[in-house]
């Protein structure tokens, strides 16, 4: 299936054939159509409109994908578990960047708070539950549906014990959908952009997390989308498709970043883009979408 993608991207320019991006060595693409030099910048602009396919698009990813487990390996950021290839990368100062997270408003506001299982955001999990929030997690592959914290369900003291997944599972409530609307949506991040792109570890799940939600009317537009990365998971570009969900806030052990994201979120379930195998495997699609599969 084709996809249009039109962008606007910063690469510097290697020779006739070759571009450099994302510190990524790339074939100049045959579909770029008009390039421009920035009076403000030694860096190339290429202003792309083409008809990329799914898999050129999954190719960047990848090498994106790559290039960041590589260096956060490479230096040393990245912290238990390794290797960090094929997972949301675990980094040194996760608690720093949580922190930044924790002490904004939107949080302090926020009721229902729904964070991704991952490594580097058990911290931020943490402090949904010391703050007396209710905590929604997905279960692994959401199969098994969602996982629902209250503040009840966990003795004083074992919030950090509840915070990992293997505690969330003795805690808390298996759902198949969440019962209370998300005022706030944590997400992983395997690479980010300035502007809100994002890039995860390739499953696809934190993207249909938010779709599936919208379809339930328990999100929308206006609840923020954040992040805690690593300054190194900063990117210049990632591609975006009408899937993927962007990002409001990036917050790294350095810096809290809003980024006027200029991608719109998905507006739902795009059946056209979801694997028949995830509707058969995943209780919530099959609800939502009215299938019948016999279970074995």
């Amino acid at each position: 299936m084709n996809q249009t993608v039109s962008d606007i991207v910063r690469y510097k320019l290697i020779n006739e054939d070759t571009v450099w991006m994302n510190g990524i060595l790339l074939d100049k693409p045959a579909w770029v159509l008009d390039e421009r030099r920035d009076s403000r910048s030694p860096i190339l602009v290429i202003l792309m409109k083409h008809n990329r396919t799914v898999g050129d698009i999954e190719e960047i990813k990848r090498k994106i994908r790559t290039k960041i487990w590589e260096i956060m390996e490479k230096r040393d950021i990245a912290i238990f578990p390794r290797p960090v290839y094929g997972r949301i990368p675990n980094f040194k100062m996760n608690e720093t960047a949580a922190k930044r997270l924790i002490e904004m408003k939107m949080f302090q506001k926020a009721d229902v708070v729904f964070v991704c299982p991952d490594s580097p955001q058990r911290p931020v999990r943490e402090a949904v539950l010391k703050e007396d929030k209710t905590l929604i997690m997905a279960t692994p592959r959401l199969r098994k549906g969602f996982l629902l914290l209250k503040p009840e369900y966990v003795p004083k003291g074992f919030e950090m014990k509840a915070a990992t997944i293997r505690g969330a599972f003795r805690y808390g409530k298996i759902v198949t959908k969440p019962p209370y609307s998300i005022d706030l949506k944590v997400v992983g991040s395997v690479a980010v952009t300035l502007n809100g792109a994002r890039l995860g570890k390739g499953g696809g799940f934190s993207d249909l997390e938010y779709a599936i939600l919208k379809e339930l009317n328990l999100i929308d537009e206006e609840v923020p989308i954040v992040t805690t990365v690593h300054d190194v998971q900063i990117v210049e570009y990632i591609p975006m498709t009408k899937h993927d969900v962007p990002l409001d806030y990036i917050f790294t052990p350095t810096r809290s970043i809003k980024t006027d994201t200029p991608y719109a979120k998905p507006e739902g379930i795009y059946i056209d883009e979801l694997d028949i195998m995830k509707i058969k495997e995943i209780p919530i699609l099959r609800e939502i979408f009215g299938y019948k599969f016999k279970t074995k």
